[in-house]
């Protein structure tokens, strides 16, 4: 191959990689990184940017995709956003980092895990900061009637689906499993599937039982209990909140309202809140920008689920232990201020 054969085969390669990279959301984003100073809220065209939402039939990707279509709308086209199925939390905060994304939806306990090196990121503190919190996390555990399984501790030796690798449902599915005495790596037939392969084997009896942490309503548990509901029941995991809180207090309890899946009763269950990450050193104009288009905004994103309604300036600063960044400050104090 002669030089010029090279060069064109250089060329075509670097061609292709950016065209991948545009294809999954990766590094397609124009923004900046912050170079301090006052923070205008203003930004230039052709600014664009990735969000890492999660599996398609759950909250994270019908509101992350709205949010993409808002922000674009917000700033008359100058931020273009589109949003990307992802594994969720935990994948969602290492592809942040790498640079895929500019904005990540995490549950707040995987994001503690993040800034504090816990967990799944192995000592390694990582350098996110919060845009805000939003919506609540239910952890929703369903089990096939006729399985046995009446608590967490009697699914040794079922086969149960743990969520996406690397996502925040597996990381509490763990946790729930350990709480219970049981190994997750030993002690059950774990299946690591997104929600609507896990859904599709509750349909046809090859799983057990499953965890979920997600939003209300899910359209993926939507889906199950509209078309299986008398194959599977809801499983109250209330009794391990001691122990999880012995890992992190940021877990509480609190019901499913019945009215959410038509269940004859509340189910208890344990939540978490979600909080929307973006990393340290991103421009704070862009991360002002983004916050106040989510409140701005937030009547078209309770069209697209009703999870949106519990966003809130009242809570939207309750982010620790993940610090709030200094753009997201910057909106939400305007957005507070006397009109």
């Amino acid at each position: 191959m002669n030089r010029a054969t090279r060069a064109v085969a250089a060329l075509a390669a670097v061609g292709l990689g950016l065209a991948g990279l545009a294809g999954c959301g990766g590094r397609q984003d124009a923004a900046s990184t912050d170079a301090g100073g006052d923070i205008t809220c203003e930004v230039g065209a052709d600014t664009r940017i990735g969000i890492a939402t999660g599996n398609s039939t759950g909250v994270y990707f019908a509101l992350g995709n709205a949010y993409a279509e808002q922000v674009t709308s917000a700033t008359g086209g100058k931020v273009k956003a589109t949003a990307a199925e992802t594994g969720a939390s935990v994948q969602n905060i290492q592809q942040l980092v790498a640079g895929s994304y500019a904005v990540a939806f995490s549950l707040a306990d995987t994001a503690a895990d993040a800034v504090e090196g816990k967990g799944s990121f192995n000592g390694q503190a990582q350098p996110v900061q919060a845009l805000s919190r939003i919506y609540t996390n239910y952890t929703q555990v369903l089990v096939r009637t006729g399985s046995g399984i009446t608590s967490v501790a009697e699914m040794k030796g079922k086969r149960v689906s743990t969520g996406s690798p690397k996502s925040g449902t597996e990381v509490i599915a763990n946790r729930l499993l350990e709480a219970a005495g049981l190994d997750p790596a030993t002690d059950i037939q774990a299946q690591r599937l997104d929600l609507t392969k896990t859904v599709d084997g509750m349909k046809d009896g090859s799983i057990d039982a499953f965890f979920w942490s997600g939003g209300l309503p899910t359209p993926g548990i939507t889906d199950l209990l509209t078309s299986a509901r008398d194959q599977v029941t809801f499983l109250d995991i209330t009794p391990l909140l001691s122990e999880l809180k012995k890992i992190n207090p940021v877990y509480e309890v609190a019901p499913i309202p019945a009215a959410t899946y038509g269940t004859p009763a509340d189910v208890p269950t344990i939540v978490v809140p979600n909080l929307l990450l973006v990393k340290n050193d991103l421009d704070a104009n862009l991360v002002c920008v983004l916050a106040k288009a989510l409140f701005d905004r937030k009547p078209q994103l309770e069209q697209a689920n009703a999870a949106a309604r519990e966003i809130s300036l009242d809570t939207a600063r309750k982010t620790t232990p993940v610090p709030l960044h200094r753009g997201a400050t910057k909106a939400l104090d305007d957005l507070n201020a006397p009109k």
